[in-house]
């Protein structure tokens, strides 16, 4: 079943209203509100730097509100809930037995924010709050949205706008300003709230943020900065002793290489750096561009100089990072046939845990559109009442609605992505409830359902993802999409394809046309759609390695998107590049029906990549119950792509330092097919005696990756941001 944008003219159908409902808030005691002079205290600084600390509706969340926080229709509890001084975490209450207890979340962690009954959650237990009052916060990853009911539309509307404005600041700064990060662990580390550090609060922030610093060497560095000699540090002091602490000798270094006496980069001078780092196209014009935009003193700015400040600033920017800029845009050709690409898919996608008794939810399927998946699955069972419902049958799986996904997908499918999505349908109905599926299709979608073959198709060929993401489009593939089993595929492809036969295959089947049709099975999938999913013996909704499938050209690798691992990077990494509009063009060797590619037998290594592994900035903590305790971090470097370029080195571990620590090694690779090549760079803290813990990765395409002196923005195991936790390297890339 295939879907595409609707027209403009397609009007949304109006939800029949709920019963109404009685909620009995509980008063909580609030908290000291925070004082006057707030600028003079550290936490503030970090929202001063944002441009944040005057606007009405940031004020307001400081302040805080009590919301009503709904999991059902009878637990439906006040709390209060409040912006912290450090912009980055919203403070809450709530009650226990005898004590009440008090929690975070991070702005950073947020997905989206969802105005009205925009949620499962709002939809079913809402009906006794006005839209206008209720709002959601979706996080990334497993946790679970936070469905909440504001006294008023107003208030409603300051929490809404004012999460969008924090979270808008926070991708702006794009990781360059640290100083925002370690003022909220200062504002933690200082235990008495005066604004003055003690050597004792002086080390405990240097353990919040992840480093086992001597003694001797700490308090040296804590009275060099003690400028009033009186075993306190305040005000400029403590801004004194940041700077020493977030000092990079390494980045100090490329700097003055390129400087020279001055200490100032000259136009030319930075033009000849981004010469070194391979920059395409490099001018005079673009190293003036990228002082006026990173350089932050006025004066080296009017003169077209660039300080060491800006010089880092532009290092730790996305145009100094490690992704090619231009493509985290749309820029492959996207009027090629459908299965030219590869498509990120999803398996079980209406589960949010495991397939034997996980909950169902509408919100698995919003969660995979937001990550650009545009191919869903959809397991159909006979319900009571005549209506259809999805759940992993046989199961404890819970049940959800048929019409109720088909609402999400009508109204989250085209909200990143406009090309096409395919409802991949699981039909256990019989007639009188598939005619109900085919009614809610119809009535539900309208015209974003494909009902019928567009003009001018080539009957050899699916239409392009270009073409049915742009003429008033959209209807399912029972057009395009016809299932079909498929056997070995004949040696050389047939004299009239069936484009529109998708076959289905479990990865053991998919592993064995691999092993036995090899080149025949490349030549199938570069004409017609072939969709892998995981064996039903995987109980724990683990998912296969998707690259095995990728290097055959197999277009709908599914995966269970609600299980985080190094498949789910892989995954997210080859889908990272081309706007994440989920189509990513397949390289030649894959596209040509007379190919005579073997992912077996790749030929002779045509590219030779080698990183040096230089150093890493604030890793996270991994257990914040154990403040003592400190990551051992070492870096590994891993390639996936056909079986013969596959491999990882690992660098040596850093013992007691995860804030700065430092490594200088080179790891080399040569490859064979390039053109298929996903680099995964990992950090884990060693440990001698067990397997080390994953503290954090980032994944993409070796085609994407930029070369020279780069930093590796790094994500956690669910794909959120570990700001601003980053890896600095060296990338060379020599192609023969």
């Amino acid at each position: 079943m295939l879907c595409g944008r609707w027209r403009s003219r397609h009007r949304r159908r109006e939800e029949p209203p709920v019963p109404a409902q009685v909620a009995v808030p509980l008063a909580l005691p609030s908290p000291p509100a925070p004082q006057d002079g707030g600028n003079k205290r550290p936490g503030l600084r970090a929202l001063k730097k944002m441009g944040l600390t005057e606007d009405e509706d940031v004020r307001a969340m400081l302040r805080g509100s009590r919301l009503c926080k709904i999991r059902s229709r009878t637990w439906q509890k006040e709390r209060l809930y409040r912006l912290q001084e450090d912009g980055l975490s919203v403070w809450f209450q709530r009650r226990i037995p005898r004590a009440p207890s008090q929690h975070i979340f991070f702005v950073q962690h947020i997905e989206a924010v969802r105005e009205g009954h925009q949620s499962e959650g709002l939809r079913r237990f809402g009906g006794a709050f006005e839209p206008s009052r209720c709002l959601t916060i979706a996080f990334k990853g497993r946790r679970k949205n936070l469905d909440l009911a504001a006294p008023t539309a107003e208030e409603a509307q300051r929490w809404v706008r004012g999460l969008a404005k924090l979270r808008a600041r926070l991708d702006a700064m794009s990781q360059r300003d640290t100083h925002t990060w370690i003022h909220f662990y200062l504002h933690r580390a200082d235990s008495n709230q005066d604004s003055k550090m003690s050597f004792k609060e002086i080390k405990n922030l240097l353990r919040m943020v992840n480093v086992d610093m001597n003694d001797m060497y700490a308090y040296s560095l804590f009275k060099e900065c003690d400028r009033s000699n009186n075993e306190w540090l305040e005000g400029p002091e403590i801004e004194e002793f940041l700077q020493r602490l977030l000092k990079r000798p390494e980045l100090e270094e490329i700097f003055h290489r390129y400087s020279g006496e001055d200490r100032v980069l000259s136009t030319p001078e930075l033009l000849e750096f981004l010469e070194d780092q391979g920059e395409d196209g490099a001018t005079l014009a673009h190293a003036q561009q990228l002082i006026h935009t990173y350089e932050l003193n006025e004066t080296a700015k009017q003169h077209e100089l660039m300080t060491l400040d800006g010089f880092m600033m532009y290092l730790l920017s996305p145009e100094g990072g490690c992704p090619e800029p231009a493509h985290t845009c749309v820029f492959q050709d996207m009027n090629q046939p459908l299965a030219h690409y590869f498509i990120s898919s999803s398996h079980n996608t209406y589960l949010t845990d495991s397939q034997i008794g996980g909950p169902s939810s509408t919100e698995a399927y919003v969660r995979a559109f937001a990550q650009g998946c545009r191919c869903v699955e959809l397991d159909c069972w006979e319900g009571p009442g005549g209506e259809p419902v999805i759940y992993h049958g046989h199961t404890l799986t819970s049940k959800i609605l048929f019409r109720d996904v088909i609402q999400a997908v009508r109204d989250h499918a085209f909200t990143l992505s406009p090309y096409p999505v395919i409802l991949s349908l699981e039909n256990h109905c019989g007639l009188e409830q598939q005619a109900a599926m085919a009614r809610h299709l119809h009535t539900i979608l309208g015209d974003m359902l494909v009902t019928q073959l567009l003009d001018s198709q080539n009957p050899e060929e699916l239409p392009s993802p270009e073409v049915m993401g742009l003429m008033p489009l959209c209807r399912p593939l029972a057009v395009y999409c016809w299932a079909s089993r498929l056997r070995t595929p004949a040696p050389c492809p047939q004299p009239r394809p069936q484009p529109c036969q998708v076959s289905s295959l479990s990865e053991r089947k998919a592993k064995k046309l691999i092993r036995e049709a090899g080149n025949s099975f490349i030549r199938h999938n570069a004409c017609q759609l072939t969709r892998v999913y995981p064996l039903g013996l995987r109980m724990n909704s683990a998912n296969y390695n998707p690259q095995e499938m990728w290097n055959s050209g197999c277009q709908l690798v599914a995966l269970n998107f609600q299980t985080p691992g190094y498949e789910m990077d892989l995954n997210a990494g080859r889908f990272l590049i081309n706007g994440q509009c989920g189509y990513v063009l397949k390289p030649a060797c894959l596209r040509q029906r007379d190919t005579t590619f073997d992912p077996e037998c790749p030929g002779p290594p045509r590219t030779t990549f080698t990183i040096q592994v230089l150093t890493a900035q604030q890793l996270p903590k991994l257990n914040a119950e154990k403040p003592n305790s400190i990551v051992d971090p070492l870096v590994r470097i891993e390639i996936h792509g056909v079986p013969a370029d596959c491999a990882c080195k690992e660098t040596n571990c850093v013992p007691n330092n995860g804030f700065n620590p430092r490594w200088g090694q080179t790891l080399q690779f040569q490859l064979r097919a390039p053109e298929l090549v996903l680099v995964r760079f990992v950090v884990e803290d060693y440990d001698a005696t067990s397997p080390n813990d994953f503290v954090g990765q980032f994944t993409l395409p070796l085609s994407s990756l930029k070369q020279g002196y780069r930093h590796i923005h790094l994500l956690s195991k669910d794909g959120a941001s570990l700001s601003p936790a980053t890896l600095f390297v060296h990338i060379c890339i020599q192609r023969s």
